[in-house]
């Protein structure tokens, strides 16, 4: 039995699309909206999704459990690597000092890095250790309560 590739990959996509939408993220899928979000004032929390293993297994379940906490970023957004490439690459241009990785969160303030949690930093780790550096980061950066 011969199995369409291309239909199996939309489902993977569309399945993690809707994953991480569902959490609250907004996707971003050109450069446009890539920059009018990261150019608003405040902070921002972005998760660069993935189809792998572990962007499904550990990112996105971190991503969506990270926000049962009393602070958090003024805006949540997604980008997805190999999908929309170009709104990708844009994010990327942000994460100035960091070498491009997926899946991985960034956080920015008005626009510029603060702190990226790379591939390197969730591939092998358990989702709550990485559940546990997000929070840290919305601790250290966000204001509301």
């Amino acid at each position: 039995m011969e199995m369409d590739f291309n239909l199996y990959m939309n489902d993977v996509v569309n399945s993690a699309r809707n994953e991480i939408e569902n959490a609250g993220y907004k996707q971003l899928t050109t450069k446009e909206e890539v920059n009018e979000t990261f150019n608003k004032p405040g902070t921002t929390f972005v998760m660069v999704n993935s189809v792998c293993g572990c962007a499904g297994g550990i990112a996105r379940p971190a991503a969506q459990h990270a926000l049962h906490y009393d602070k958090l970023p003024d805006q949540l957004v997604t980008v997805f690597a190999g999908q929309d490439k170009e709104a990708t690459e844009t994010a990327r241009d942000y994460f100035e000092g960091y070498p491009p990785s997926s899946p991985a969160f960034a956080f920015l303030k008005d626009g510029k890095i603060v702190k990226m949690i790379e591939r390197h930093e969730i591939e092998g780790h358990d989702p709550m250790s990485v559940i546990t550096n997000i929070q840290a980061l919305f601790e250290e950066h966000c204001d509301n309560i």
